[in-house]
C-alpha cells in the first residue's frame, strides 16, 4: 500500500524518541516538562513524545496521567479543572505545566508524538494544530480506535495517525496470514507497540514485513535496554521510543546510525 507523503517521516531511519522527553539526571522527575522537551532536542532529538488532557474550558495541557497527583504539586482531574486553575501547578515542583500549543511554539524544530489520552481532548487537540499549523510535525496516538477515528474526521487527511488496538491486531494477524486483505483492516500509518503484550510476543520479523507490505513503520515502546535496541533494530523496526535517550543515542551511534536534529 503506497502511504501519503507526510512531512514528519521524512528524517531518516530508524527513529528515535524521547519518551516524555528528556528526565534524566538533574530533571529526573520531570517528564513531560518544557525544560525535558527543550533538553530532548538540545541532546539531537528531533522527536519527542508526549501526552496531552483537556481542561474543562478546552486548553489542551500536556500530561501523561488523568490527575495531577503522580508528578506535580497539583491534584485532581485535569479534565475537572480551568487552566485558570492549572497554569500555576508544577512539574515536580520546579516547573509549570505546559500548553501543548506552546510547547509546539518553543520547540518549532521538534517533531511530536502526542498520545490524546481522552475524548474530551480530540476538538482542543485539532484546533491547537490549526492555530499553530503543526499538522506537518505532529503525529496522533492513541490506545482507542474509535478515539482515532474522530481525530482522522476531525483534522482531515493531512494529520499522521497511529494504528489503535485494533488496526494492530489486524497488522499481526496479517502477519501470519500474509493473504489477510490488512489494508481494508488497519487505519493509521505508525503501529506503536510494546514488543510483549501480556504472553504474545507482539514484534517480530513477520509483524514488521507485514507493517512494510502495508506501507506502515513500526515504532517499538518503551525500549530502556540497550541489548534491546540492538535486536529490535536488527529485526528492523523503524523507531524506538525510550525513557533512555541517552543509551539509545549510545546504540545508533555504534551503529552508524544516529542523526542528531540540526
Amino acid at each position: 500500500m503506497r502511504r501519503p507523503q507526510f512531512p514528519y517521516l521524512a528524517g531518516p531511519l530508524p527513529r528515535a524518541f524521547a519518551h516524555r522527553g528528556w528526565h534524566l539526571g538533574d530533571l529526573a522527575g520531570m517528564e513531560n516538562s518544557l525544560p525535558a522537551f527543550r533538553r530532548a532536542v538540545a541532546e539531537g532529538y528531533r522527536y519527542v513524545e508526549t501526552d496531552v488532557h483537556a481542561t474543562s474550558d478546552g486548553v489542551v495541557v500536556v500530561h501523561h496521567d488523568g490527575t495531577l497527583d503522580r508528578t506535580t504539586d497539583g491534584g485532581g482531574e485535569i479534565a475537572a479543572q480551568t487552566w485558570a486553575q492549572l497554569k500555576n501547578v508544577k512539574v515536580g515542583g520546579r516547573e509549570p505545566l505546559s500548553r501543548l500549543e506552546d510547547v509546539l511554539e518553543e520547540l518549532p524544530e521538534a517533531c511530536f508524538n502526542v498520545d490524546v489520552k481522552a475524548n474530551s481532548a480530540v476538538e482542543p487537540f485539532v484546533r491547537v494544530l490549526e492555530r499553530t499549523g503543526a499538522h506537518g510535525r505532529v503525529a496522533a496516538a492513541s490506545f482507542s480506535d474509535s478515539r482515532l477515528a474522530r481525530l482522522r474526521r476531525s483534522a482531515g487527511p493531512e494529520l499522521l495517525t497511529a494504528m489503535g488496538p485494533g488496526s494492530v491486531l489486524a497488522l499481526w494477524a496479517q502477519g501470519w496470514v500474509p493473504l489477510l486483505p490488512v489494508g481494508r483492516l488497519a487505519r493509521g500509518w505508525l503501529a506503536q507497540v510494546p514488543v510483549r503484550q501480556g504472553p504474545l510476543t507482539v514484534v517480530d520479523r513477520s509483524f514488521v514485513r507485514a507493517a512494510e507490505r502495508a506501507g506502515a513503520e513500526v515504532h517499538t515502546w518503551t525500549i530502556d535496554d540497550p541489548a534491546q535496541m540492538q535486536e529490535l533494530l536488527d529485526l528492523g523496526v523503524h523507531g524506538i521510543v525510550t525513557d533512555r535517550p541517552d543509551l539509545l543515542r549510545d546504540v545508533l551511534s555504534e551503529r552508524g546510525a544516529w542523526q542528531p536534529a540540526e
